[in-house]
């Protein structure tokens, strides 16, 4: 036996062992640690430090911040009713594990409170209540001329993701989570397409490639189903075609314009593309600033940020698959805008939502603006009144509706 030939292929499997370890240890560590602050019991800390296990980047905060007149902490209204069912208010928000809670009527902060390692300059992560900062940017990317229309194709913009579920998929289908593209968006299943698609994120891998691999199963604008890739599908819209990253973008057209207090940041992948769909980390009082900006038509303090026709045409049901009881919905007792909610009513509500409730609510009629972050972990329970978005809307309601008066401002930080 040649024991020299034999040393050289040991040699060399023994350097593809230590390589592969140099290279894929790391990772490993890694998933394992973010699928430890994804257990449920350790949500309340992970969901405001995501840049402990994510690339970040920085959406810088206005210089000049625009401050709510506030009052001293109204009393809530001690319970509140849904479906026949009395619940006490504050036990609600305990139960669905609220961190911050904030209540914002007629421009003045009636109620803002934080649990759960929240506090009001710390920064929340949005889930997807992202999806409609990308539809107000969206809707600004149209009126400065970078997208002709939404009647254009996907394909139009993105010829990448030609042969995939996205080809022959109007802009306006995406926009109202009806592309037809087959998604299983079942978070508490760990083979589902959203789970597929989260642990490709853990990685680094690229969010486009990831949406260039699903297929069509329905035909396009005749079933509102929600993807959530299509919101990054959006997003690979707006960065095409501004030639801007989406951080960037959102700091120059919304972020800064609104006044916020607080620096933001969004997750990214490995390749540096924002998490468009849900990657958004922000302060309470700056998500509700966006709920102001759609309140008042896309406009702030007399300057038009988002063309007040696209904010009504985000904020309306169109047409029947999008209606709340509709046949042609997955989505059973609300309707969908251009990544708003809509939920059955006459006052024009809509509001932004995110996994483990997380809320910005605007109610135009009582001048309302309601934002909630929570780390729900009891979010999979679909029995569970308090993580159910319908029992959340019925508490918002009931807030809005009693301190529906003009409220006299007993102080003003500036």
């Amino acid at each position: 036996m040649n024991l020299k030939k034999l040393k050289l292929p040991f040699f060399i499997l023994l350097t593809i062992i230590i390589i592969a370890g140099i290279l894929f240890i790391p990772k490993i560590k890694k998933v394992l640690a973010i699928k430890e602050a994804m257990d449920l019991k350790n949500i309340e800390h992970t969901f405001i430090n995501m840049s402990e296990h994510f690339p970040i980047k920085r959406v810088e905060k206005s210089e000049n911040p625009f401050v709510f007149a506030r009052i001293k902490n109204k009393t809530l209204p001690k319970t509140f009713q849904h479906e026949g069912n009395t619940y006490n208010t504050l036990k609600f928000i305990d139960s669905s594990y609220t961190q911050g809670f904030l209540y914002i009527q007629n421009d003045t902060i009636q109620y803002e409170n934080y649990w759960r390692g929240q506090k009001e300059n710390i920064k929340h992560i949005s889930w997807s209540m992202a999806k409609s900062y990308i539809s107000a940017l969206f809707g600004i990317a149209i009126e400065e001329g970078h997208i002709k229309s939404i009647t254009q194709n996907v394909t139009e913009y993105l010829p990448e993701l030609k042969g995939s579920g996205y080809d022959g998929v109007k802009i306006k289908d995406v926009l109202q989570m009806s592309t037809g593209v087959k998604f299983d968006e079942t978070y508490s299943d760990p083979e589902s397409d959203i789970n597929r698609y989260w642990k490709d994120f853990i990685f680094g891998a690229s969010q486009d490639k990831f949406a260039s691999t699903l297929i069509n199963e329905k035909t396009p604008g005749t079933y509102n189903h929600y993807v959530s890739i299509n919101t990054h599908v959006l997003g690979m819209i707006i960065v095409k075609a501004t030639g801007q990253s989406l951080t960037d973008y959102l700091e120059e057209k919304i972020w800064k314009p609104i006044g916020t207090e607080y620096d933001a940041y969004w997750l990214s992948d490995g390749e540096g593309m924002e998490m468009a769909l849900g990657g958004l980390n922000a302060c309470l009082r700056d998500y509700a600033k966006i709920g102001r900006l759609f309140l008042n038509k896309g406009n702030w303090n007399g300057t038009q940020i988002v063309p007040e026709a696209w904010v009504e045409a985000s904020t309306l049901v169109t047409e029947e698959h999008l209606l709340p009881q509709s046949k042609n919905s997955a989505h059973p007792g609300f309707g969908y805008g251009f990544q708003w909610w809509v939920p059955e009513g006459d006052e024009g509500e809509f509001f932004a939502s995110g996994v483990f409730n997380q809320n910005i609510y605007i109610n135009p009629t009582t001048k309302t603006i309601i934002v909630k972050n929570s780390a729900n972990q009891n979010y999979y329970d679909k029995s569970n009144p308090y993580a159910a978005s319908k029992t959340h809307i019925e508490l918002y309601r009931a807030l809005s509706k009693s301190f529906k008066k003009e409220n006299k401002i007993v102080f003003n930080p500036l």
